[in-house]
């Protein structure tokens, strides 16, 4: 590792621990010419994923954009952001485990609908009237009955 400082190549560690997220290891290094310390951050290099949107245009997977539209679908309801951060983490975990390069925008909303499906019927509702961009009322009735009978089948 280079040192920052005076560009030294060789150094020693001296304290190594995980992140809070437990993505990356954190070690403080000490420069063996310099004798100054700084802070390195080890990760693993993930591949890149793009998202194949349904007009066939590619975009790198951003699990950013993922939660902002759970978050906006979430609004006012009774869900931590813990149970929001654990849908998102829990998503990406299975598309980068999917060992695919590239995965459809209509997996991923389904990945989202069947998560929040059991977190919260209202938030469920709210994404899916996003995601199907219903053409007007009655497909939108038509799915809520549908829900109904679903949500009445398990109980």
């Amino acid at each position: 590792m280079k040192c920052p400082f005076c560009g030294n190549l060789d150094s020693k560690v001296v304290d190594s621990r995980s992140s809070e997220e437990n993505n990356q290891i954190r070690r403080r290094r000490e420069c063996v010419a310099c004798g100054k310390r700084y802070t390195t951050f080890e990760a693993i290099e993930t591949m890149p994923i793009l998202v194949i949107k349904s007009d066939g245009t590619r975009q790198a997977f951003d699990a950013s954009k993922l939660k902002r539209g759970i978050l906006r679908a979430c609004e006012k309801r009774p869900i931590s952001m813990a149970q929001i951060d654990m849908v998102v983490n829990d998503i990406q975990k299975t598309i980068q485990n999917n060992l695919e390069q590239e995965i459809t925008s209509k997996q991923v909303g389904e990945m989202v609908m069947s998560r929040l499906k059991s977190l919260d019927d209202v938030a469920y509702v709210r994404f899916a009237s996003v995601y199907r961009k219903f053409a007007d009322l009655t497909h939108f009735i038509d799915f809520l009955e549908d829900f109904k009978k679903d949500a009445d089948t398990v109980e």
